[in-house]
């Protein structure tokens, strides 16, 4: 998927080199006092435009009419990919809060967790643990505890009703060590009590359970409008039906090999008696 995307910012850069036919890239840097360097770049998919680089080459090479244009590409770019680096700018805050928008806007969500404990789920010692770790991988501005209080509000929506959260996880995320041992215990503790709510359906993929496919990164689907994935250098937010059914068939493979109820209430006993063991 990061292919399409680079694919997408080659296609933008052979548009840019189209416009700039008439001009040298020389020409084209010293106009807008940038290194040349950036005009290589952007031609050749190696550097993501901004929207005021867009306006400002459309202008200097005299096609101002097409800035709309250009400003299009981007944006058809961006709904797709997400970078990390751009999001986390502000801080993880303001990332959660564009999330509890699609949460507040859908009816049914099903979300695939491999590696940890979905964030819906987490208790604010796991999350600001998760928030912390991803905060030194991405050095993003550490706002954590505002980013756990608002990962903690959006928790509310296991209590209303109106909504069904159908949540599989592999058992190795019961296992994860992003956190210190008495932080996970506590937050299988809170999995267990999960189990109850008529709002949650959670499911867990057994070690040595037969998958269709392998277990891969994470991801929510909310309704049948949007899947929003997880990866180390970005978010995918798609929305195009072949993607949509694509993720789909992953997650009904995954509910196949799920276990639910008291067998679920069994696996995360299991980790938890683990965490425990000196």
């Amino acid at each position: 998927m990061s292919t399409d995307y680079q694919q997408a910012r080659a296609s933008l850069g052979a548009r840019l080199r189209e416009l700039r036919a008439e001009v040298t890239g020389r020409d084209l840097a010293a106009r807008l006092g940038w290194p040349q360097s950036k005009v290589s770049k952007l031609e050749t998919g190696r550097q993501t435009a901004t929207s005021s680089d867009l306006k400002a080459w459309a202008e200097a090479t005299g096609h101002p009419a097409v800035a709309g244009e250009l400003q299009s590409r981007l944006e058809g770019m961006e709904s797709h990919t997400r970078s990390w680096r751009r999001q986390l700018r502000a801080g993880h805050r303001p990332v959660q809060d564009a999330l509890t928008v699609e949460y507040e806007r859908s009816s049914v969500l099903r979300a695939w967790q491999s590696s940890m404990v979905v964030g819906l789920l987490q208790t604010p010692d796991y999350a600001r643990a998760v928030f912390t770790r991803y905060a030194e991988l991405h050095r993003s501005p550490r706002d954590i505890e505002e980013a756990v209080r608002a990962r903690m509000r959006r928790q509310d929506m296991l209590y209303q009703p109106g909504r069904v959260f159908n949540i599989i996880m592999w058992e190795a995320a019961l296992h994860a060590g992003v956190c210190p041992p008495a932080v996970l215990a506590a937050q299988l503790d809170r999995l267990v009590g999960v189990i109850g709510l008529d709002t949650v359906r959670l499911g867990i993929v057994p070690f040595g359970a037969q998958v269709a496919v392998p277990p891969g990164p994470g991801f929510w689907a909310y309704d049948d409008r949007l899947v929003i994935v997880e990866d180390w250098h970005a978010e995918l937010w798609l929305d195009d039906p072949e993607s949509l059914g694509v993720y789909q068939r992953v997650w009904d493979a995954f509910d196949a090999a799920a276990v639910y109820g008291s067998t679920a209430h069994r696996l995360i006993s299991r980790a938890r008696a683990q965490v425990e063991r000196p």
